[in-house]
């Protein structure tokens, strides 16, 4: 979503800010802007669209000497993407900047109050009420970083905030409530960014700031106040784990393609140094700290969002198929609302690619109170989740880019299989046979990546269709339904996933011969039924296509189409039918013409609710 750039130090901070604002571009975004003091004077230049054409315009201003900028990219929340309604924004007189992600919740209210004391709005957003509430506030406050933490105290929602002020071209102000922010510490210089992506070519250095603390930054140091308890409080930079070379292209068309690839090594780091089957044993070095409380954990409830949740509800059979836990899953976003018991014999496991998904951050800011035990699965070491929670197991599986999560699917699923079985405590048989298939799928995953081109060509001769079902069972289920998640993304299809079993209970209805069908139907002990349920549709015209394993053959003599994945356990099939189907939803996307790395209308990182 949203993304911030700053930086304040010796010169150039224009085009700092422009390659930060550039390699944010993944999270998703409809215009930008750029704002900078020079001699004493504030210049903002603001476009709808790509980043590339904000840069061109800024280089015909020749404004790159500057030592203090602030940037922005916006994803709608409030009003059209327009130069109006893009950031930065300011108060009437332009002394005053902003740049803020989030959502402010009490911004009619403050709109209301400023309008009323003779203040005029240019755009439809609520981030203009704070220019506007600093510039009020300034009025009567001695100094602007007091009027800029009164203007925060007023604010209700969720933010990370960046303010310029013409008279003091050496500062930058910032502030935090739900909603990342992270300065990078240089030599004479600091970086800024909602996302360390931004700033890891210039520094590895961080100081992450938490909710309710206010920074005032210089070229030379800075200062965090937490305005919540009145403290002056003292933090050290940490060392970023990112490897910038990860993160770029390659050979490859786009990211998606590149990630997609990635699924062998995705495995190999979630499980390095994790699965021991000489040992026989399974070490999750994060959750060392509290295997004692696990030791009295009864239940486990595991909030998430997208594809997340898909593989929570994996986790879900994984657990209490092989660790014997009770487990449910909850959307992060329905259970910060919800009112049930929640005992502290109940763990709560939040997982996140990015570690910032402002619903799985408010799933776990509310059980804050309950005592009970708060784990996490993510991907950015870091992040705002991973900082959050008592315990909890990274990914490794290095930056994604593209929109559409492909290989944290991956190393979600297989961190939740390592959890299961470091739960079980050697009790299940399946203890064995999984460690050592864990360590076989990096070379299973690329066999399929040797019948890519069959899957290419079913691609092309599905792609004209409006409409797509998946359905599987057990293990199958979940698949189908990110295996939807996944067309409709970037195909822009409409893709439903079912369970197979459901089929009799409504979707039939919708079968003909221009509703196709995407059949999880892998060995496993629901197989038969599964392939009854695809007679069910073929007697209703309705074409299939089908994955099935290796070697078996009654699947192709009911589904049109099939594609083949090499023979694993029942319990590691999610993490092979995955790369199928997200083979199957990128031919499709790429076929019909569309960015399969910036769908239309969605963010990589989802930080408001």
């Amino acid at each position: 979503m949203c993304g911030i750039v700053g930086y304040i130090g010796k010169t150039k901070a224009v085009d700092f800010v422009v390659d930060g604002l550039q390699s944010l571009e993944y999270r998703g975004y409809d215009s930008a802007g750029v704002s900078t003091i020079i001699d004493g004077q504030a210049v903002t230049t603001k476009q709808v669209g790509r980043v590339d054409a904000l840069r061109v315009e800024l280089e015909s201003l020749s404004i790159n000497k500057t030592a203090v900028a602030v940037g922005h990219t916006r994803w709608a929340t409030h009003g059209i993407p327009s130069v109006n309604n893009a950031h930065p924004h300011f108060n009437s007189d332009k002394t005053i900047f902003v740049v803020h992600n989030g959502i402010i919740e009490n911004y009619q209210e403050l709109r209301t109050m400023l309008q009323s004391k003779g203040y005029s709005f240019v755009s439809e957003t609520d981030t203009e009420v704070i220019p506007h509430l600093i510039d009020l506030n300034l009025k009567t406050e001695k100094s602007f970083q007091k009027a800029f933490e009164k203007t925060i105290e007023e604010l209700d929602g969720a933010y990370a905030i960046s303010a310029l002020h013409v008279s003091e071209p050496d500062s930058l102000y910032v502030a935090r409530l739900s909603s990342p922010l992270v300065i990078g510490v240089g030599d004479g210089e600091h970086f800024l960014a909602s996302d360390a992506t931004a700033i890891m070519d210039r520094t590895k250095k961080v100081i992450y700031l938490d909710d309710y603390e206010v920074a005032h930054i210089t070229p030379d140091g800075l200062k965090i106040h937490n305005i919540r308890d009145a403290v002056q409080v003292q933090k050290e930079a940490e060392l970023l784990d990112y490897d910038a070379e990860k993160a770029a292209l390659g050979d490859y068309p786009n990211f998606m393609l590149k990630e997609i690839h990635e699924a062998p090594q995705t495995i190999q780091s979630a499980i390095r140094g994790r699965i021991k089957p000489e040992a026989n044993t399974v070490k999750l070095g994060g959750l060392d700290n509290v295997m004692e409380q696990l030791q009295f954990i009864d239940r486990i409830v595991i909030v998430a969002c997208g594809t997340s949740y898909y593989a929570g509800l994996v986790g879900e059979y994984l657990i209490e198929e092989i660790a014997g836990i009770p487990v449910e899953v909850q959307l992060a976003s329905e259970f910060k609302y919800r009112n049930e018991p929640f005992s502290r014999s109940t763990a709560l496991l939040a997982i996140s690619q990015s570690g910032e998904t402002a619903d799985t951050i408010a799933a776990l800011k509310k059980v804050e109170s309950y005592g009970v035990l708060r784990l996490g699965i993510v991907n950015a070491v870091g992040s705002t989740i991973a900082r959050m929670t008592d315990a909890g197991v990274y990914c490794h599986a290095g930056p994604e880019q593209s929109v559409a999560s492909t290989k944290a699917f991956i190393a979600q699923v297989t961190v939740l299989t390592e959890i299961a079985l470091n739960l079980s405590e050697g009790r299940t048989p399946l203890y064995k046979p999984l460690m050592k298939e864990l360590q076989a799928l990096p070379d299973k995953v690329k066999q399929i990546f040797e019948s890519d081109g069959d899957i290419e060509k079913l691609a092309h001769k599905y792609k004209d269709y409006v409409d797509f079902l998946f359905i599987g069972r057990k293990y199958g289920y979940p698949c189908a339904l990110e295996g939807a998640l996944k067309l409709k993304e970037i195909s822009y299809i409409h893709a439903e996933g079912y369970s197979a079993g459901e089929m009799k209970h409504g979707p039939l209805a919708m079968i003909d011969k221009q509703f196709p069908t995407f059949a999880i139907a892998t060995d496993g002990e629901l197989l038969e039924k599964t392939v009854s349920n695809i007679e069910e549709i073929r007697a209703r015209k309705g074409k299939v296509v089908a994955i099935a394993t290796q070697g078996n053959k009654s699947v192709a003599k009911v589904a049109g189409d099939v594609i083949y994945i090499p023979e694993t356990l029942e319990q590691t099939q999610p993490l092979l039918i995955a790369i199928v189907m997200q083979l199957f939803s990128y031919h499709v996307a790429m076929a019909k013409g569309h960015n399969v790395d910036r769908p239309r209308n969605l963010a990589k990182s989802v930080t408001v609710e």
